[in-house]
């Protein structure tokens, strides 16, 4: 279908359409408008009678409305996309007749129906749908005029129509409406508006006007400029074209030139669809550069005044606004039977649905969210990188015809706007400092300073002759008073002899005094020496009377008591010794008479013990006899117990080879490399990098596939050796004396531990209890590593992390930690650490328990993996504590300020493991939401790292975090405002 025929009927059917509406508000009865493209077949009913026109076929809302709802919508990033209608033109009309309606428009319901056959249809929704009678103003307004109002405000805009050939692309974007000026595109109209919010003296408007034929970007304003390249700047990813004509829009008439030149030097040709068929993609750049603050005032009025200007006049730097505007008319699609493209119009054929499919597999990779974008398959699209996924605002304007006989055309363009819609980009302001007019501005007062330090140098120089005339005035007056002084001098010195030897006298009278009197008080001071002399001694003397009176009297007294206590005992001594003698009588009186006694006492001793002997024999019998009876009962029990202990000690033989085959099982199942027992679930909690693509994880996944089944395959065999021989056993291999069966038997419950299905019955069996006895007992190096893995996978749990922390398990951890230099070791001690650290309950206690301690102690070890688990530990913790605080129940500054936390995280910022550094400015930021930790973080240097991660760190929402605290934080504020 013809382009050229095309565009006439969007011109004769917007008049007809404004006309038919005038002759619908006269008459009530006949129907609004229909919506309804072509010649419908009317469905009867059973009676033969046509149905009447549906509610649907009405429409009801004003354009006004339809406008403000494609303003409104509560996604202002994601791409706009309508749809508008093509009339039928005379060869539709004949080529057509026997075919139903394929199209059906709902505009009040912003949905279009596209019919399959007579009985099926789809519906489809856009964020505007334009009828054929829209005018060219109101598909400008809806589609085109937000952009360019975002555009004047500093953001990046794409205005793009896509179609199948002959369906009135160029005629919505690149009309120039020279006769008819309600006819003009988007072009006109947009360029029209930037130029009239714009001024000259502080704006600038710049465009360039290119075309990508055959995949080459040639300049429609300079056709020899053939083959441009696209550069990409790596840190910002914009899109340049050296090389490219730029010119400055003076006025509308100017860039109707400029687009008359381009339209002259675009490809076009004649094929069956189109007469005028577009065999390029054109692509408007309009640069615009706009000032938002206001100018410093260049015009010094105050020289006049002789006042000084301020440097800045109170403005500071200004801020220009850079934005880029792209209006994309894109070639047709077009299907090779139905155009008769040949040669040259064939190879321009292949390269436009090439281009076009390119940008279609891009807009389907971005609805679909995958991780590659295709953005290099073509030129276009890296055109477009910006447009679709970037940071432009994008509307987007579908054409589509009413044909029945291109249905499967229409339904492809429909598909391509409905996922269009489903994109969504991240829109950015760009501004700069506008250094250029600060600069001029900068000339002007240095103008004006040089003519004021020029003024002010007269005014020196007058000053000058005026102090040196007074000067010299003061020189004359000065040496009048020298003479004066001078003559008073020698006076004052004659006086001043007189007056000396007067003093002479006066002074050698008074040192004869003062002898006189040094003599006096000599004299004076021997006689007060002499009388204390006197005075002492007489107090010695009487002091060593009264001495010797009471010592003289104590010696008497005490003679007396001694001569008084010898005659006491003269006369004791004399009654002891009469005592004596009567003791001797009486004792030989008595050994005469014992001696007959003794032997009568002997015979009925030894009368007494005989019969004391036979009372012994006769109870050591009984007892004897009894102890036969027992002894002969313990026998018969002793013979049933031996019996019972031989099948006893068989049913353990049998077990113990049973166990030793489970063992030798065990040892071939477990794997003998140190590292394969490790933790095989990730310690994180929460995902706290995102920034993988899908692509890079599949991969990923596609390498480790071995490794999976490998480590699945194991699992799968211990859990089945776990199933046969049972958990208790196993766990009680563990206390095991041979190291060897330790070391196996514990690898085992580590990786039971691995799966969460088993943690329960590890702990309710006594497993954690066991590993700890293990931590706190053993020596071996490999029992403690595995051991601390199987903790730190059970401390995934929440409930295991508190009991772990009441059976002590943190502090044998901190010990664990303190008594090894291994870095696999330290590896699992921190990883189950960290754990610990995400339990917001538990954080005092594992702070008391020397937990952070621990972990910071362990950075000794140098080892990057045990880094990154210490810097993931803090930031648990400091993510627990962030959410304590604002939830209300934790209050005041960050446990980790006081084990030296905060100084570690601020000198490791910058370390060059990306996961470490990553948990270190998620824990820097977290801090710095308690208001508490601020005066830590100032004083540490912490407000330099945290500038730097808003502006250098490689994720965006811990960018965003610290450029949140650093704004909503009072502390930090002030103390970056006082810098």
């Amino acid at each position: 279908m013809a382009s050229k025929s095309s565009r006439q009927s969007y011109s004769h059917n917007h008049n007809n359409g404004s006309s038919s509406s005038s002759s619908t508000s006269s008459s009530s009865s006949a129907p609004a408008s229909r919506t309804t493209v072509g010649h419908a077949q009317p469905a009867h009913n059973s009676s033969g009678r046509p149905k009447p026109p549906s509610a649907t076929s009405r429409r009801s809302v004003t354009p006004n409305s339809r406008t403000q709802s494609f303003h409104s919508d509560q996604e202002p990033r994601r791409v706009r996309v309508a749809i508008r209608l093509r009339p039928r033109n005379a060869e539709d009309l004949l080529s057509d007749a026997d075919f139903s309606d394929c199209v059906e428009l709902q505009p009040e319901l912003k949905r279009l129906k596209l019919s399959k056959n007579n009985w099926s249809s789809e519906s489809y929704r856009f964020d505007e749908v334009f009828t054929e009678t829209a005018s060219q103003k109101r598909v400008y307004e809806v589609v085109a005029k937000p952009v360019v109002e975002s555009v004047l405000n500093g953001y990046n805009g794409t205005v793009m129509a896509y179609g199948q050939t002959g369906t009135g692309k160029t005629y919505t974007v690149g009309r120039l409406g020279k006769e008819d000026a309600s006819e003009r595109g988007i072009m006109v109209r947009a360029l029209e508006d930037i130029i009239a919010s714009t001024s000259p003296p502080s704006d600038s408007v710049e465009v360039s006007y290119l075309q990508l034929y055959m995949e080459s970007i040639q300049d429609l304003l300079a056709p020899e400029k053939t083959n441009i390249p696209i550069n990409e700047d790596p840190k910002t990813g914009e899109v340049s074209l050296p090389g490219a004509t730029v010119v400055r829009v003076q006025d509308l008439d100017h860039f109707l030139q400029l687009l008359q030149v381009g339209e002259a030097n675009r490809h076009a040709a004649n094929t069956k669809m189109n007469t005028e068929s577009s065999r390029s993609h054109a692509i408007l750049m309009v640069h615009i550069r706009r000032s938002i603050h206001e100018k410093v005032n260049d015009e010094i009025n105050s020289q006049e005044k002789g006042t000084k200007s301020d440097l800045f006049d109170g403005n500071g730097i200004p801020i220009v606004r850079k934005s880029k505007l792209l209006i994309v008319d894109l070639a047709g699609s077009e299907r090779i039977d139905k155009s008769g493209s040949e040669g040259l119009l064939l190879e321009e054929a292949k390269f436009i649905n090439l281009s076009l499919s390119s940008l279609g597999k891009c807009i389907n990779a971005l609805a679909e969210n995958s991780s590659h974008i295709p953005t290099r398959d073509s030129k276009l699209t890296r055109l477009l990188r910006d447009s679709f996924g970037g940071s432009a605002r994008t509307s987007l304007i579908v054409t589509i015809g009413p044909s029945a006989r291109h249905h499967a055309e229409t339904a492809s363009t429909i598909m391509f706007g409905q996922r269009a819609m489903k994109i969504v980009n991240m829109v950015k302001l760009k501004e700069e400092f506008d250094y250029e007019s600060l600069s001029r501005k900068l000339e002007g007062q240095v103008d004006y300073l040089t003519a004021e330090i020029e003024r002010q140098q007269k005014l020196r120089d007058d000053g000058k002759y005026k102090l040196e005339k007074q000067l010299r005035e003061c020189h004359d007056s000065f040496a009048e008073a020298r003479k004066v002084l001078v003559t008073r001098s020698e006076i004052l010195e004659k006086e001043n002899i007189h007056l000396e030897s007067e003093m002479k006298g006066i002074l050698s009278e008074l040192n004869h005094q003062k002898d006189l009197n040094n003599l006096m008080q000599d004299k004076v001071a021997k006689l007060e020496m002499s009388l204390k002399h006197s005075e002492q001694h007489q107090l010695e003397n009487s002091t060593y009377q009264k001495v010797l009176a009471d010592t003289t009297q104590m010696y008497e007294k005490k003679m007396a008591e001694l001569i008084k206590q010898i005659e006491d005992e003269r006369a004791h001594s004399e009654s002891a010794e009469e005592q004596l003698a009567l003791m001797k009588k009486l004792l030989s009186e008595h050994q005469k008479s014992i001696q007959g006694q003794k032997q009568i006492d002997e015979l009925a001793l030894k009368l007494q013990e005989m019969y004391q002997l036979h009372e012994n024999t006769l109870s050591e019998l009984q007892s004897l006899k009894s102890e036969n009876k027992d002894l002969l009962l313990q026998k018969a029990k002793l013979n049933e117990e031996l019996h019972s202990m031989r099948q006893r000690l068989l049913e353990q033989e049998k077990q113990r080879k049973g166990i030793e085959n489970e063992l030798i099982k065990l040892k071939r199942a477990v794997p003998e490399n140190e590292n394969d027992f490790e933790d095989k679930k990730s310690y994180m909690k929460e995902e706290l990098s995102k920034g993988s693509s899908e692509f890079g994880n599949r991969m990923g996944s596609y390498r480790s596939n071995p490794l999976r089944e490998n480590i699945s395959g194991q699992r799968a065999t211990i859990a089945k050796i776990c199933e046969e021989v049972g958990l208790q056993k196993i766990l009680e291999l563990l206390t095991s004396e041979d190291s060897d069966v330790q070391v196996h038997a514990v690898k085992v419950v580590a990786n039971l531990a691995a799966e969460d299905i088993n943690q329960k019955r590890i702990v309710e069996e006594g497993g954690l209890d066991a590993l700890l006895m293990l931590l706190r007992s053993s020596e071996n190096t490999t029992i403690l590593r595995v051991a601390s893995g199987a903790i730190a996978n059970l401390a995934m749990n929440e409930m295991n992390q508190a009991l772990i922390m009441d059976k002590g398990g943190a502090l044998l951890l901190a010990k664990t930690a303190s008594k090894t230099e291994d870095p696999q070791t330290l590896r699992m001690v921190a990883g189950a650490l960290a754990n610990l650290c995400g339990n917001e309950k538990l954080l005092t206690v594992l702070k008391e328990d020397g937990g952070i301690k621990a972990l910071l102690g362990m950075v000794r070890s140098g080892s990057s993996d045990v880094i990154a688990q210490v810097a993931r530990g803090l930031a648990n913790f400091a993510k627990c504590e962030s959410r304590g605080v604002i939830q209300g129940h934790r209050i005041g500054r960050s446990l980790l300020i006081d084990d030296g936390a905060l100084t570690w995280l601020i000198a490791n910022s910058n370390t060059n493991s990306a996961s470490t550094r990553r948990h270190v400015e998620l824990a820097l930021c977290l801090l710095a939401q308690n208001e508490e930790n601020a005066k830590d973080i100032i004083s540490g240097g912490g407000i330099k790292v945290l500038i730097q991660i808003s502006a250098e760190s490689s994720r965006e929402d811990i960018r965003n975090l610290a450029k949140k605290m650093l704004r909503l934080n009072p502390s930090l504020q002030a103390d970056m405002h006082a810098r």
